[in-house]
């Protein structure tokens, strides 16, 4: 498959008809749901966090409303689910809890007065978790990127015994439901590009070597934005790993792709830069080493990752839900990266050190 997949796409490139304007168009703040400073109050009062100072609107994410709530006593985060429903929701807050508990730096979600950790607001599940230090960063030093690699690897092994199961809801199944209802929009090339690559990850996917690959509770989305650094740039402080709102049980190896792809690479071409690749895969290696099944299906595994977010994004770029306010990212980006994935594909984890 791999050889007539490199024939069929030889003469392929992405498509350039994406015109970066069109973003400008959308506003960039993220909230789907207003939070006024009564509905905070009410909040509130079913925990025991202190009196409400102020609330802000953070200008992030595209499936929940979020905002920085201050009280007397700490700052949280007051996040209100507008997609996942409440009955998914315990999988989400309790494994942030349960890493909480086991000091992997991760936002803990609070307990209300009644022992439960879900609340609702505006006939909409909400949570209120800690907040953690730091900010996003953008350009990923090597040990940004160490640091990372081994804070996951601590995470996927303190949730061997978590004992809530959920699949990954944006998994396989998800990519071949939506696959052809954002196949219209693409241009040939690109059709081409998108059909040849799930038929390679559905093949995969029925092999045994996969089946078998070490698997378990998964951030499945720890992009750049989504972890938070304190200290310099020389010396990276991790503050932790936020919004865990993707997370499911998949192959350890998908979560490490998908911070590949985001983290190590060019930005302008989708090129895996060695440096920042060997520091954060190493990192990761020296806490939890990869098997020999993960080294055989490294290639195709950064191939799935991309995959996966370039069908999330043309789908949330070409049918956006309705919102105040919404920015959709360019859809391009991860079909540059596998793109290049597929004509030059990864051989090879690097060995532990």
């Amino acid at each position: 498959m791999r050889a007539r997949l490199s024939e069929r796409l030889g003469k392929i490139t992405p498509t350039k008809r994406f015109n970066p304007l069109i973003l400008a168009s959308f506003p960039t703040m993220a909230v789907f749901t207003p939070v006024s400073e009564s509905d905070a109050h009410f909040l509130l009062s079913q925990y025991s966090l202190g009196e409400f100072v102020s609330l802000k609107g953070i200008a992030a994410g595209i499936e929940n409303s979020n905002y920085f709530l201050r009280t007397t006593s700490a700052e949280y985060v007051l996040t209100i689910f507008e997609v996942l429903k409440a009955e998914q929701l315990p999988f989400y807050i309790e494994l942030m809890h349960h890493l909480a508990e086991r000091n992997i730096p991760v936002p803990k979600p609070q307990t209300r007065q009644d022992g439960s950790r879900l609340a609702a607001l505006h006939n909409k599940p909400a949570a209120i978790v800690s907040k953690l230090p730091g900010s996003c960063i953008v350009a990923p030093t090597a040990a940004h990127c160490a640091l990372t690699g081994a804070t996951l690897a601590q995470a996927h092994l303190a949730a061997v015994d978590f004992p809530i199961h959920q699949a990954n809801l944006r998994g396989l199944a998800w990519w071949q439901e939506t696959a052809p209802v954002v196949l219209p929009f693409l241009t040939d090339p690109a059709r081409d590009l998108l059909t040849t690559s799930l038929a390679e990850q559905v093949a995969r996917a029925q092999s045994l070597e996969w089946q078998t690959l070490p698997k378990g509770p998964s951030h499945c989305d720890l992009f750049r934005d989504n972890v938070l650094f304190a200290g310099t740039s020389d010396s990276p402080v991790l503050g932790g790993f936020i919004d865990f709102y993707f997370a499911g049980v998949d192959a350890w190896l998908f979560d490490v792709a998908v911070c590949i792809n985001d983290w190590c690479i060019e930005q302008s071409t989708g090129r895996i830069i060695p440096e920042l690749s060997s520091a954060w895969l190493q990192a990761y290696s020296r806490v939890r080493p990869f098997t020999d099944q993960e080294h055989q299906l490294w290639p195709s595994m950064l191939r799935a990752a991309a995959l996966r977010f370039w069908i999330s994004r043309l789908y949330d770029f070409y049918l956006p839900r309705p919102a105040q306010t919404l920015k959709p990212h360019d859809p391009t980006h991860f079909e540059r990266i596998l793109f290049q994935r597929t004509l030059h594909p990864i051989q090879a984890l690097p060995k532990e050190s």
